[in-house]
């Protein structure tokens, strides 16, 4: 790298009510030479950041541009209803969407549960934000419905909230532009999936030999085989060769060797010359 060059760093962009920290802190300890920054964008917008190069990839919330977008589901979230802490509605631990009937519901524009129509009576307009939203419930014009971590990071000493057990819910996501799956991208898949760092699986696949190493290895094995050939012969030959008796000069490593000089208590005299017959005694099969 030159010094003009800028140091690697890696771009995540993440969407309100998702909390990146966990998986931000085991970038740090993996990849403590490769800086991560943060950038939060409304969720509506996530998917032109990645598209327009502002960021390597995200999370966000699903759906997404299935096209030009490659998408992990990491979780569903637990869909909730922001309420006054004095509602009647607080009486119940958990609530249907038909509990809310009679209830007027906010839509804020920026909405993540895709509602096609809201449940419970519409607002006489639609609020701005989220955020807005929850100050209207507070003003005791309305209910909201949203994921529980938008509810938690919107949380008011005043509002609380009752799980909704019909509603539809808000699924989070990693996210990337599907011509950019690089390097970095495929380290913070690992991550968010659980992989170890010695993990096999992701972007270091196990390195095959190179070229020279292979043309030096294949002599050494035959040199190798050569060897254990010669040495093998060596053994088989059982030492210095006996001649003169009856099995024509063969080794008298042979088996019936053996078997005759264990008769004899295992001693090692030569054979008689050839042509003359020794006394029945000095003289057993087996030469």
């Amino acid at each position: 790298m030159t010094g003009s060059e800028e140091p690697p760093s890696f771009r995540l962009a993440y969407v309100p009510g998702v909390t990146p920290d966990k998986w931000v802190r085991i970038w740090n300890e993996r990849l403590p030479d490769v800086p991560l920054t943060l950038t939060q964008v409304p969720a509506a917008e996530a998917g032109g950041v990645l598209l327009g190069g502002d960021a390597d990839a995200g999370l966000v919330r699903l759906p997404v541009d299935r096209t030009a977008l490659s998408a992990i589901p990491l979780y569903t979230e637990t869909t909730v209803v922001v309420i006054p802490k004095d509602h009647l509605v607080t009486a119940a631990d958990e609530v249907t969407v038909e509990d809310l009937a009679d209830e007027i519901v906010l839509h804020p524009l920026d909405d993540v549960l895709g509602w096609e129509r809201p449940p419970g009576r519409p607002a006489f307009e639609r609020p701005a934000t989220t955020a807005d939203a929850v100050e209207l419930v507070a003003a005791g014009i309305g209910v909201l419905l949203v994921p529980l971590s938008l509810a938690r990071l919107h949380h008011r000493k005043d509002l609380t909230y009752r799980t909704v057990t019909d509603a539809p819910g808000s699924s989070v996501a990693l996210s990337w532009p599907e011509d950019a799956h690089t390097d970095r991208v495929e380290d913070f898949i690992g991550i968010v999936r659980g992989r170890t760092v010695n993990s096999t699986r992701g972007r270091q696949p196990a390195q095959a030999p190179r070229k020279g190493e292979r043309t030096e290895a294949a002599p050494t094995r035959r040199k190798q085989a050569a060897g254990k050939q010669a040495g093998g012969a060596r053994r088989g030959a059982g030492g210095t060769p006996k001649s003169g008796g009856r099995d024509g000069g063969k080794s008298g490593s042979g088996k019936g060797a053996r078997r005759g000089r264990a008769r004899r208590g295992g001693g090692r005299r030569a054979p008689p010359p050839r042509g003359t017959r020794p006394a029945d005694s000095d003289w057993a099969p087996g030469w």
